[in-house]
């Protein structure tokens, strides 16, 4: 079973926020890191790191796999092969706690009531 956590490590931070800035300036939507999938896998040192990112922005959460290849002081970044993620694990994994704590507020503020569906810890 895949294991995510809210936090990020402080060692791959650098490799983190070279992949989010890569996405975001690749859609048209601005996501956040809201977590990472084995981030201990990601703990090896090498100059390749393959960064399994839980993706919030809009109305959409959603896990991506990401190649981050430092370059002296930058990083190359490209998405790595997304049939490696069609296993099944996207639909296992939970949000992390507090990823969408701010989305329930701002639709109460924008409609009169709101309706919460849960499917099986699908999300």
């Amino acid at each position: 079973m895949a294991k995510v956590s809210d936090s990020i490590p402080e060692t791959l931070q650098p490799e983190v926020d070279a992949a989010i800035n890569w996405f975001n300036a690749q859609s048209s939507d601005e996501f956040a890191v809201t977590g990472i999938v084995d981030a201990e896998c990601s703990l090896a040192p090498s100059d390749k790191k393959e960064l399994r990112l839980v993706l919030c922005g809009g109305d959409i959460c959603q896990q991506k796999k990401f190649n981050v290849v430092r370059s002296g002081d930058s990083f190359a970044v490209s998405l790595a092969d997304e049939l490696a993620i069609s296993n099944g694990t996207q639909a296992e994994l939970d949000p992390p706690p507090g990823a969408r704590q701010w989305w329930l507020d701002d639709a109460i503020k924008k409609h009169k009531f709101v309706v919460l569906v849960f499917y099986r810890g699908f999300w």
